[in-house]
């Protein structure tokens, strides 16, 4: 066996492990609530160690947060492939149907996990921490598209124009989630967008 399907399968295990563990710590939350659960309960749980647990997650809030690592940069990358003459405000509302369509694939696990974020102080906040680390994606994303140079007028605009349009997401699922899932949350990302730019 070659080095590189070695590091392959290492790395396809170590995915399948740390998916094992952020769901069998969502399920105990949402059964228990979240501040009654200690990472000991969520390691006996799973019937790995303590130290397993945290060489794959930090926090308990990173085991419940933990799919939504990669949206930044995918929502960037989505941005990015836009069409050139699309608007900023086009672009942006498109690159969240990314996570739209996550909602969709599991409205059921989708809603349970928004609820528990939303119930818990800690949760919402690191969840906000992590939105706040996706803005200089998307505005580095929107740079390139007009390709302009980073100066730091656009770069101020463009960093607003993403924390806005992350905004409209949080005030969509927030709605998505009082409505346990009844609404459809493209429309309600599209009404806060359309509200957003009324002006």
């Amino acid at each position: 066996m070659s080095g590189d399907v070695r590091i392959k399968t290492r790395d396809i295990a170590r995915a399948a492990v740390r998916a094992e563990l952020a769901q069998v710590s969502l399920d105990l939350f949402q059964r228990d609530g979240f501040d009654r659960v200690t990472i000991n309960d969520v390691a006996a749980a799973a019937g790995v160690s303590r130290n397993t647990f945290l060489r794959y997650f930090g926090t308990k809030e990173d085991a419940v947060l933990a799919a939504f690592d990669a949206w930044g940069e995918q929502v960037a990358d989505v941005v990015r492939a836009r069409p050139a003459d699309e608007g900023d405000w086009a672009a942006l509302r498109r690159g969240l149907d990314l996570v739209a369509e996550e909602y969709r694939r599991d409205p059921v696990g989708a809603l349970a996990t928004a609820r528990l974020i939303r119930q818990t102080p800690s949760l919402r906040a690191r969840n906000l921490e992590k939105q706040c680390g996706w803005r200089p994606l998307l505005a580095s994303a929107l740079a390139e598209r007009a390709r302009t140079s980073s100066t730091q007028p656009v770069e101020l605009d463009l960093l607003v124009r993403a924390a806005a349009a992350l905004d409209c997401l949080d005030i969509a699922v927030d709605h998505w989630t009082a409505a346990e899932g009844r609404l459809s949350l493209d429309e309600l990302l599209d009404a806060a967008f359309t509200a957003l730019t009324a002006g």
